[in-house]
């Protein structure tokens, strides 16, 4: 029984509070000079500012949960969104020019004679 380790004690001191006896204070381990620790960093941790400001809010760890998981779907949706518009746009683009090189390749005397009337009440105004 003797080689197994006292087990500390507990005592309460005069001001009421608790403390471990000290005499079974855990002994310091020896040093042995200046250590030299390894890291290998692959990738930067990831930026939590926006969870940690929830959570100092009151908001629920459900809540950041939630944030967490849609923030990044809702950026993936609105880019495939931008995405199409863009497409879209350039579709229209080309149609428009297409329209506009046809109507002027096709129109004879009478679109010329439009086109300068128009050109006429510009310079008017």
């Amino acid at each position: 029984m003797e080689s197994l380790p006292d087990v500390p004690r507990v005592v309460q001191l005069p001001d009421g509070t608790y403390t471990y006896t000290a005499d079974h204070r855990p002994a310091a381990p020896p040093y042995g000079g200046p250590q030299v620790v390894h890291q290998h960093v692959h990738q930067a941790p990831p930026d939590r500012t926006v969870q940690r400001v929830a959570l100092g809010t009151g908001v629920g760890a459900g809540a950041v949960a939630a944030g967490v998981y849609f923030g990044p779907l809702l950026v993936g949706v609105l880019t495939a969104m931008a995405a199409n518009l863009a497409l879209l746009a350039l579709i229209a683009a080309a149609c428009a020019w297409g329209v506009v090189t046809v109507v002027r390749s096709v129109g004879g005397e009478d679109g010329k004679r439009a086109a300068d009337t128009v050109r006429r009440a510009r310079r008017r105004r």
